[in-house]
């Protein structure tokens, strides 16, 4: 049962390496951005989860304009949270601060996973 689980896990994360080294570079989408971090938190319905927050600060000159985040969920098969849409929206309308939320679209057993990923990004541009 762990070899499964294991093996799944190694195939989404090559498919998301994949997915990533085709993508455009964000330095080439959006040329003035100069800075971007985000504030990623996860919620099960109303409820934050405690320890489930981190920041990502991303690497503009070598960052790929994709942004696909596993869903922190152990049990949860096939979920994750694509936000590319929102940020670069956010990023393309020069938006310094800017927030958005992704229900994930996984299971957890038979049920459907009950996480939201919940980000705030923050971003400077070059003048």
């Amino acid at each position: 049962m762990n070899f499964r689980r294991g093996r799944a896990a190694a195939e989404r994360a090559s498919e998301r390496r994949r997915r990533e080294d085709e993508a455009p570079r964000l330095a080439e989408v959006v040329p003035d951005l100069e800075s971007l971090r985000l504030e990623v938190t996860e919620k099960r319905g109303s409820i934050g989860i405690a320890d489930a927050t981190h920041i990502r600060r991303i690497v503009v000159e070598h960052a790929p304009a994709l942004f696909l985040i596993p869903c922190g969920e152990s049990s949860c098969r096939e979920g994750g949270h694509d936000i590319t849409r929102a940020v670069l929206r956010g990023l393309e309308n020069k938006a310094t601060v800017f927030e958005g939320e992704d229900p994930c679209t996984g299971q957890t057993g038979t049920a459907p996973c009950a996480r939201t990923l919940v980000f705030k990004a923050y971003a400077t541009y070059k003048r």
